[in-house]
């Protein structure tokens, strides 16, 4: 409201006002109280229906940080760990090797880095580090949160399950895991391979509609929850199991509960002798829980450091040479990151990239790579055939998808961005 051409009082302040009696200064500060009384009001009734709805509002978009304020289940760094060896001659002439941005727009990798805030971003071949950008304030051995990339990592975990027989098969249904859901229709005919494609049927509001709609999101709702398993109890059905690819928080947090009920451990536990342990991690990293004590959020809440990051990188590399790897079968690993023929999920941007098994398989030739990817711009590129592993973490990314470049350069191969 403007306080202008309204006589005497035209550019008095409302406390002048309410000093000198006016009544319409007495009027604005009723009103005001009164819509003050009514905005408490909605915000108890919302707290009381709603207590994630305040947390929404309150830590709205996550950053990489965000996960400092909720709870955790911390997995110990290994007792031997591993470590990358750092060049002694850094490849500085990626800074200026020139990458579109997702707007199209062609600029040297340094300042394609800055543009999207990146934290991190660190190119490892043949085991040793060649280049390195950390932004002031972050090193290789800032912990972050790294979004959906934690799906990619309870995707080896099932494997590891399904190598020692804690999960039967990939084609059990769910229930038999969960007796918690046989009472909801809604799961039937679910099984773990659906959950594992996200082709569990299941509804899901994505955020990206509104202010409004991103306030009620399911993605919002269950990033912030503190019961996942009561919120996922109340879901509804969208489409026949198995009949339709969906990107969606729903089924790789069901495949976590069901991972911890199959194996009989908490998933933490799991994960530090499954995974962490093996790959000799240096630094200690994270689930986080809805509340403590409770549900990992598996689709969105691991915390790890960039290096760390890299050695599961490293860990498909290992899986394609003749050498014995320190956990889930090479097969398996291969598995996630070769296109099964039965793949529903359709192609994205210009390297036609395809979802398997919570990893990103590029379809656009030559192929080969793939990729863990997370919101804001976190990335773990695995080039296997210049043996290639980049790690790119961010709090906001500059888009589009700069990492083929870096390796074919990296690796003398000719690289050409298609016409768009």
């Amino acid at each position: 409201m403007k306080w202008v051409n309204h006589g005497q009082y035209g550019n008095a302040s409302i406390n002048e006002m309410i000093k000198f009696k006016h009544p319409f200064s007495i009027l604005l500060g009723k009103l005001s109280l009164g819509l003050i009384s009514i905005f408490i009001a909605c915000l108890a009734g919302l707290y009381w229906k709603s207590p994630t709805l305040l947390t929404i509002l309150r830590y709205r978009q996550p950053t990489p940080q965000t996960f400092r304020h909720f709870p955790q289940e911390s997995i110990a760094a290994s007792p031997d760990p591993f470590h990358f060896i750092k060049a002694t001659h850094p490849r500085q002439d990626l800074d200026t090797l020139s990458v579109y941005d997702g707007r199209h727009r062609l600029l040297p990798l340094a300042d394609y880095l800055r543009m999207g805030k990146t934290t991190a971003f660190v190119v490892i071949r043949n085991d040793s580090i060649i280049y390195q950008y950390y932004a002031p304030g972050f090193s290789d051995t800032t912990t972050a949160s790294v979004f959906s990339i934690a799906k990619s990592v309870l995707a080896i975990l099932v494997g590891c399950a399904l190598q020692e027989g804690a999960i039967r098969s990939l084609d059990d249904s769910i229930t038999s895991y969960l007796p918690e859901l046989r009472k909801k229709p809604v799961f039937a005919g679910i099984t773990v391979r659906h959950l594992l494609t996200m082709n569990s049927g299941l509804a899901f509001k994505r955020k990206g509609e509104g202010l409004l709609s991103d306030l009620f999101s399911d993605e919002a709702l269950y990033f912030y929850t503190t019961d996942s398993k009561q919120r996922l109890l109340q879901s509804q059905s969208a489409t026949r199991p198995g009949t339709q690819w969906q990107y969606k928080n729903i089924d790789p947090l069901l495949l976590g509960w069901l991972l911890e009920v199959a194996t009989h451990q908490r998933l933490a536990q799991y994960t530090q002798t499954k995974l962490w342990n093996p790959i000799g991690a240096a630094y200690p990293a994270s689930w986080g829980l809805d509340h403590t004590g409770g549900l990992a959020n598996t689709a969105s809440s691991f915390q790890t450091t960039p290096l760390d990051l890299a050695k599961i990188g490293r860990l498909f590399l290992l899986a394609q040479q003749p050498r014995t790897i320190p956990l889930a079968s090479a097969g398996w690993l291969n598995q996630l990151t070769q296109l099964d023929r039965t793949n529903n999920s359709p192609p994205k941007g210009w390297i036609q990239t395809r979802h398997q098994y919570y990893w990103w398989l590029p379809q656009r030739k030559p192929t080969g790579d793939f990729a863990a990817e997370g919101m804001l711009g976190q990335r773990l590129y695995v080039h296997p055939s210049t043996d290639t592993i980049i790690v790119h973490l961010a709090e906001a990314g500059a888009g589009d998808y700069p990492y083929r470049k870096v390796a074919a350069y990296l690796g003398g191969q000719i690289f050409r961005y298609p016409e768009r």
